[in-house]
């Protein structure tokens, strides 16, 4: 399949999500959280061009449909995902011209910037093999949750090629250091859970049958929280990479005015007033 096939993949999630029925992998909307699950577990879930192309229609669609508050992506059959395709990815690529191949770097790139962009925080609950292009969408994730076992390899150099791939050089070393990114990137190695989750990485280990119901307790803990202001965090955390400390500063006074205008900062005012739980609406 070439790249120039995916273009029918883009504009085509329907909303609200909770109606889309995607072709490339699972999808639930319950109480706010949308759960992702990777769903060829024969291979360990790896991406193929279409899958690739319909996850980024469908995190730039997150950013339209305001009752999913929070994202969950995992994959099924004890393993997250393998990365790209063997056969129906790499084995392609060997055959494409330097602007075909440029278009599926793009692409695949979109991806990263689709889960960035969409406002909902995303969590990633991986278990078994988090491998090449899986290992990306963890990385691009918001929050990781670690299955005691779990592996994470960033595969590129063991295919002959750079570590610098959808963004792996711009985040991976803000998450757990340059040094130990640079580990990661140069020697294509796995990285055991423990590691992951002493570096940085992962949040928390839990036992595999219990990561993605804590990955789904969190979201639905964030999803209960102020819907703005979860995005208006996100969006900070991104756009204070590129920031000073005094920059920072300034637009986060900027920002947290704007969550002070909105009446779930008012309905928490009220609900300690009379000392009871606030209840927030999203607005």
């Amino acid at each position: 399949m070439s790249t120039d096939s995916t273009a029918s993949f883009a504009n085509s999630v329907t909303l609200p999500l909770s109606q889309y029925a995607p072709r490339h992998f699972l999808l639930s909307v319950i109480g706010g959280v949308a759960t992702v699950t990777l769903n060829r577990p024969e291979r360990k879930n790896p991406l193929t061009f279409a899958s690739y192309r319909e996850l980024t229609d469908f995190f730039r669609a997150c950013a339209h449909d305001d009752t999913v508050k929070v994202v969950v992506v995992t994959g099924a059959g004890g393993n997250f995902s393998s990365g790209g395709d063997v056969f129906e990815i790499i084995g392609p690529l060997v055959e494409m011209d330097t602007k075909g191949l440029t278009a599926f770097t793009r692409m695949t790139g979109d991806l990263v910037k689709a889960m960035r962009a969409c406002p909902q925080p995303v969590i990633a609950a991986v278990e078994g093999i988090c491998a090449g292009a899986g290992a990306i969408m963890a990385m691009a994730s918001d929050l990781r949750l670690a299955a005691t076992g779990a592996k994470v390899a960033f595969l590129f150099n063991k295919v002959g090629l750079a570590g610098c791939d959808m963004g792996a050089c711009a985040i991976l070393p803000r998450i757990i250091g340059q040094s130990r990114a640079s580990e990661l990137l140069y020697t294509g190695r796995f990285m055991t859970a423990e590691e992951g989750e002493r570096w940085g990485f992962f949040s928390r280990i839990v036992a595999p049958e219990d990561v993605l119901a804590q990955a789904l307790t969190l979201a639905g803990d964030i999803a209960a929280g102020p819907t703005f202001a979860n995005t208006m965090t996100k969006r900070m955390l991104a756009m204070e990479w590129a920031m000073s400390v005094e920059e920072a500063i300034e637009s986060e006074a900027i920002a947290q005015a704007l969550c002070m205008t909105t009446k779930d900062f008012e309905r928490a005012f009220q609900a300690f007033a009379n000392k009871q739980k606030p209840v927030f609406e999203g607005n």
